[in-house]
Formats: structure tokens, C-alpha cells, sequence
């Protein structure tokens, strides 16, 4: 056998054994690509092991090394669907049963004479106060509902410029309104207090509905039970929107985040709430009972007014100046 017969051998039996250990690292190799996510940490490990994710940070405010935390999620999910919801149902809902209660009864209509004679109901500080509470009352309403519709209703119409401009201008009047809105409410509070303390007069008139269940005249003082029922609402409601309020116009005062978040719920659900029931409030004082948008826009109202629906606050009047003549509006008339 000649030289390269043996060194030709040589090869092939090299080659041969190159193959063979070749061949099972190659059947071995993984069919599929690797995954590189699939021993990293992930968002919920890491909420197994501890109830948030925080990190280190070198300024004196603790607070800020928080990144993520359970409850700011659920927050969100509730700013971003459940309270669109709450505040659609409490408005709408509402607006509809206005509706429904237009068309069933129509404009309550006392049945009486015009007599001329007309008697003081609100002074004008009253008057001023309530006008500037309805004011507010608008402003707040409507940069609330922009907080919560705003981006949804808006946003797509205006762009995000305009937007953001007109947002942020909303939130300055929320936030300077809020006062002389809380002032008035302080004002009226004491004004009317003593007028909207609950009697055996206001059981009867819940009875009968306020007289339209048909079932016979409705005694009333100055302010009936609905009007009470009013008063006492539109005072708790506006104690826990400014208490609540406080606490978001200065963040961190006296809570933590989780104490900001759930503050920012309630401030969100009685505000819902105040303003589905002050559309009741509108609706009577304006187109549902005639005579009411009168009595506190010229602060007078006729005498027959008074005795078909507050009786008792007129005979009241009556006595103290029994000999009022007609058409004279007299200032020194009981506190009212």
C-alpha cells in the first residue's frame, strides 16, 4: 500500500469520527428560539414577595422612591371606569326621572288669585348668598365633570392642547371657587338653621307627598319638608366636599398615598351625588312649581302664594303685622 493510499485512509477515518460526535450535539439542539424573558422578574413576582415596588432615592421625601403599588391600580380602574358609570347613573338617571315627573304632574300650579299683596320671603342677603352659592355650586359642577368626561367628550373635538390649556384653568377655578362656595354654604347654614329643624308638620306633609297624591291641603312653615330635607343635604354634602377637598388641595398633609387615593373617591362619589340631587333643587325652584324662582328672585311673593303653600309661615306674618295694606312689602316682618 503506496503512501497516499494510507494517508487518504487516514483522512476519511478522522472525518468519520468527526461525524459521529458531531451528530447527537446537533439532534440535541433545541427546535425553538430561546426565550429571554423567561427567567427575568416579572410585576407580579415581585408583588408576591412584597406589597409594592420601591426603589432608593436620595432626597429628603421617602415617599417618592414608591413606584408601583395594588391600590394605585385600583384606583385608576376606578377613576377610569367606575366612576364615569356612578356619575352617568346619578345624573342621567336624574335628568330622566325630572322628565317622567314633568309629564306625569306638569308644573305644580297653586290654585289661587293674584292679590297684590306681596310679602317679603328672602332679604337680599339671603338672596345674594344663595345666587352666589348657585354660582360656585355651576363652576365646581362643571369642572368636576371635566375631570371625569373631559378627555373622553372634549378632548377628541378640541385637540390636546386646547384641552390641557382649558383644563388647567378649570382646575384653578375648582380650586379658588371651592371658598366662596364653602363661605356661602356657612351663611345660609345659619341663616336657616332654626327654619329646617324637623317638626310633627313635616311627618304629615311626607305623608301626603307634598300634596300632590291629592290628598288635601299641605301645612307648611316657612320651609316644607322637601325644602328641609334640601337644606340638610346640600349642608352634610358640602361639609364632606370641603373636608375631602382640604385634604386633596393639600396632598400629604395628612395622609399617605393610599389615604389620598380613597379621599379622592369620596370626593368623587358625593360630588356625583350633590349634583344629581341639586338638579331636583333647579328643576322645583324654576319650571316645577310656579311662584318658587319669584320668591328668590325679587325676594317676594303674593300673599295667596304663601298661604296655599307655607300656611303657617303666613299666618305667622300675619300676625306680626296684621295691618299690612295691600301691595306694601314690609322689611320689619318676622325673621325670615
Amino acid at each position: 500500500m503506496s503512501r497516499r493510499t494510507v494517508g487518504h485512509a487516514i483522512s476519511a477515518f478522522l472525518l468519520a469520527l468527526m461525524l459521529a460526535f458531531s451528530i447527537p450535539a446537533h439532534a440535541q439542539a433545541p427546535t425553538t428560539a430561546p426565550n429571554p424573558q423567561a427567567e427575568s422578574v416579572n410585576e407580579d413576582m415581585l408583588f408576591k414577595q412584597n406589597s409594592r415596588i420601591d426603589g432608593r432615592v436620595s432626597i429628603p421625601d421617602e415617599r417618592s422612591r414608591f413606584l408601583i403599588q395594588p391600590q394605585g391600580r385600583d384606583w385608576r380602574m376606578f377613576h377610569e371606569v367606575t366612576m364615569p358609570w356612578i356619575a352617568g347613573l346619578a345624573i342621567l338617571g336624574m335628568l330622566l326621572a325630572l322628565v317622567i315627573f314633568y309629564l306625569v304632574f306638569g308644573r305644580i300650579r297653586g290654585q289661587y288669585s293674584e292679590t297684590g299683596d306681596r310679602i317679603v320671603r328672602f332679604r337680599f342677603v339671603e338672596r345674594f348668598t344663595h345666587w352666589m352659592v348657585a354660582t360656585c355650586f355651576i363652576v365646581l359642577a362643571l369642572s368636576g365633570l371635566n375631570y371625569i368626561y373631559g378627555k373622553r367628550l372634549l378632548m377628541p373635538i378640541m385637540g390636546p392642547y386646547a384641552f390641557a390649556e382649558m383644563s388647567q384653568w378649570l382646575k384653578y377655578a375648582h380650586n379658588f371657587f371651592a371658598w366662596p362656595f364653602t363661605v356661602g354654604i356657612l351663611i345660609m347654614f345659619v341663616v336657616w338653621v332654626r327654619d329646617n329643624l324637623p317638626s310633627r308638620v313635616d311627618l304629615e306633609w311626607i305623608k301626603k307627598g307634598g300634596g300632590l297624591t291629592g290628598r288635601g291641603h299641605v301645612s307648611a312653615g316657612r320651609f316644607n319638608a322637601g325644602q328641609k330635607i334640601v337644606f340638610w343635604g346640600v349642608t352634610l354634602g358640602s361639609l364632606a366636599m370641603f373636608v375631602s377637598g382640604l385634604a386633596l388641595l393639600f396632598p400629604f398633609t395628612v395622609t399617605g398615598v393610599n389615604g389620598m387615593q380613597l379621599t379622592s373617591i369620596i370626593h368623587g362619589i358625593i360630588g356625583a351625588v350633590f349634583i344629581a340631587g341639586i338638579l331636583a333643587h333647579i328643576y322645583i325652584g324654576s319650571v316645577g312649581m310656579e311662584g318658587a324662582f319669584e320668591a328668590m328672585g325679587s325676594g317676594t311673593v303674593d300673599r295667596e302664594w304663601a298661604r296655599q303653600h307655607h300656611d303657617l309661615w303666613a299666618d305667622q306674618a300675619d300676625r306680626a303685622d296684621p295691618a299690612a295694606p295691600a301691595g306694601r312689602v314690609d322689611p320689619a316682618r318676622p325673621r325670615i
